[in-house]
């Protein structure tokens, strides 16, 4: 109020002393619209700012459904078991890792490799790749080291996974046999054991559902040069499954057409998929080579995925850098030759472009480092399971390294395959393979210099040199120093193609591009010293070669690991070393790691000695000295061989 009378007093001052617009009550009015105007916008302002706050609250969602259960481990026996699946009751762990994003593969270790069991080829059976679902359409890409033990073992792995797709709905699994003649004995072992599966998942008898439905059916399909399907449709009755398996005939053509049985079935049985009401739809491949149709895959691929189709194949492991592996043959036939033959069969590579230099050994061809298993399976075939979510399982033959069975392909090197795993081939597209090699000169290089054309070394260099006269022994080093000159050129050629990738070496972040490429490098150097170093001991030989010892008369050269002939070759000689020691130390237990070793424990250079030779003994003719034969041998001369059947193709 003193504010009030202070105001009415100032403004009878200045305006004199009549009545004034403040007389009264009228400032008391003017006062308290002030006082309710600013509080109005002081509630206004507080109002704003709270508004604002509540912005930046979380909202969550009413969604109650419960969050997918984590896996929980999975341990597998290595011990024979009566039941079907029981492989997976104990024994070496596995970790299954899903990725986050479509482009990601775990990388899991498997601990310990499972015994062996008996079974119908007795190998180690190991998948590669498989990759779970998150939901009903989006496959996750993923790794898992499961272990199981030969075709059946397989088997009994896939039972396992039929079974867990019941668990989510009812099922339809399609299973495509290879009809070559070398997958007879896997195909009667597979009819033996169907029926076993089945009452074993408890569906044999099963009460089919309220609208007439079973839990689970079944379609086979054979293949080879045509794809014929054996069910009519598919169907709940086991002994028709049992039966149309045992009834798949050989097919001598030898042709596989796997990537079109793959796509075919998968379009035959696509509504099952689709329509209600929906089953899951499993394709179960057993097949033990690469396929003659690989330029189906893409669209095979298409179509399972397109319907959350996942493929399984039981193969074999892919040769090492080599497209056709041995197999053992021994006719059925007794009216043809029963000796044992070795036929090629197409089983790799396990990459989709070669990449390792095609560059042979000195006086190894066709031993045992041709036949080396690479740890994984076809590229194409193996590639298929990768994309769609399935598994390739890797049948691992002749395990105890005794004889190889009857159509059992032949190899003499395996490795761990935990180790195995950080050297897994890029599944890609061809697309994308390309642009990967575009990023990196060293995996361009690789690869250009893996494609080139196969290069033996020196074989059976000449390195005995008699000395009758001067003309003689110039005649012996010149004829010597065009075994070099041969191969020179070729083997300058991979160099100058390495060497332009040799500054993006180090950008190389995977083991087994590392590996590749340094194996590569380090044989071609060491080659191409062995060689120029062969050809400068020659050249050096025809300025003057004098012996030492009294009574020599040959001059001999030795393989030796000093290099006297320049210091340009020791230092090609000792770059190569170093590549190779890399590969040795950080790859072991790896084919690149055997091949480096088997280089190393040959000497790069040579030096020369010298002997006393012996005139050759002559020998008598065996028809000179007129005794006849043994009967023993008369009578075999008289026996007539039995033909071998032409054109076998397994």
């Amino acid at each position: 109020m003193k504010a009030i009378d202070a105001l009415r007093r100032w403004w009878q001052g200045w305006a004199g002393e009549d009545e004034t617009p403040l007389d009264g009550d009228t400032p008391a009015w003017l006062l308290s619209l002030a006082f309710h105007l600013v509080l109005l916008v002081a509630l206004a302002f507080a109002w704003h700012q709270r508004t604002e706050a509540e912005v930046d609250l979380t909202i969550t969602t009413l969604n109650t459904q419960e969050p997918e259960a984590t896996p929980e481990e999975f341990e597998y026996s290595n011990d024979p078991q009566v039941e079907i699946g029981s492989n997976s009751l104990a024994g070496s762990r596995a970790a299954l890792a899903m990725a986050p994003t479509l482009n990601e593969v775990s990388q899991l270790r498997r601990e310990n490799e499972p015994t062996e069991l008996a079974s119908v080829v007795e190998p180690l059976l190991l998948d590669l790749s498989t990759a779970p679902t998150i939901n009903e359409r989006m496959l996750v890409k993923g790794a898992a080291g499961i272990g199981a033990t030969g075709a059946m073992g397989a088997v009994d792995r896939i039972t396992q996974e039929i079974a867990t797709s019941l668990e989510q709905r009812r099922t339809l699994v399609v299973w495509i046999l290879d009809q070559s003649l070398s997958m007879e004995p896997q195909r009667k072992a597979i009819a033996a054991r169907l029926d076993r599966i089945y009452q074993e998942l408890g569906v044999v008898g099963a009460t089919a559902a309220a609208d007439g439905e079973a839990p689970l059916l079944s379609a086979v399909v054979a293949f080879g040069e045509q794809v014929t399907f054996r069910t009519p449709k598919p169907t709940a009755d086991m002994a028709e499954v049992t039966k149309a398996v045992e009834r798949i005939e050989n097919d001598p053509s030898g042709t596989e057409m796997v990537f079109s049985a793959v796509a075919m079935a998968a379009k035959k049985y696509q509504s099952y998929a689709a329509q209600s009401p929906r089953r899951n739809v499993m394709i179960v491949v057993f097949s033990d080579e690469v396929g003659d149709d690989e330029q189906q895959l893409d669209v095979a691929l298409a179509v399972c995925r397109r319907h959350a189709m996942p493929v399984y194949c039981v193969g074999i492991p892919a040769p090492f850098g080599r497209r056709e592996v041995e197999v053992r043959y021994v006719d059925p036939d007794p009216n043809y030759d029963q000796s044992p033959q070795w036929l090629p069969v197409r089983q790799g590579p396990e990459s989709l472009l070669p990449e390792g230099v095609q560059l042979g050994f000195a006086g190894a061809r066709n031993q045992d480092l041709d036949r080396i298993a690479s740890g994984f399976g076809p590229f194409a075939l193996t590639r298929l399971c990768y994309e769609t979510g399935g598994i390739y399982f890797m049948v691992r033959p002749n395990r105890d390294g005794g004889e190889t069975p009857v159509m059992i392909p032949r190899y003499d090197h395996f490795f761990d395959p935990s180790i195995m795993r950080r050297y897994q081939p890029e599944y890609f597209s061809v697309e994308e393979y390309k642009k990967r090699l575009q990023r990196n000169r060293a995996r361009a290089a690789l690869v250009e210099a893996a494609t080139m054309s196969l290069v033996n070394p020196m074989e059976n260099p000449r390195l005995d040199f008699p000395r009758t006269d001067e003309a003689a022994l110039k005649r012996s080093l010149d004829d010597a120093q065009r075994l070099a000159a041969k191969i020179g050129p070729k083997l300058d050629a991979l160099y100058l193609v390495l060497k332009q990738g040799e500054a993006d070496r180090s950008k190389l972040a995977e083991p087994r591009w590392r590996a590749g490429y340094d194996l590569a490098m380090g044989r071609v150097l060491a080659v191409k010293a062995r060689t120029e170093s062969y050809n400068a001991m020659l050249a050096k030989a025809k300025n003057g070669l004098k012996f030492e010892k009294p009574g020599s008369d040959t001059h001999v050269l030795v393989p030796a690991d000093e290099i006297s002939v320049g210091s340009a070759l020791e230092k090609l000689a000792k770059q190569g070393r170093e590549y190779l020691e890399r590969v040795r130390v950080e790859h072991a237990g790896t084919p690149w790691a055997l091949l480096a070793d088997r280089e190393l424990k040959e000497p790069i250079g040579w030096k020369w000695s010298e002997r006393v030779s012996n005139p050759p003994r002559q020998r008598m003719a065996a028809s000179g000295n007129g005794n006849p034969a043994p009967p023993a041998d008369q009578l075999r001369r008289l026996e007539k061989p039995k033909p071998r059947r032409p054109n076998v193709r397994l």
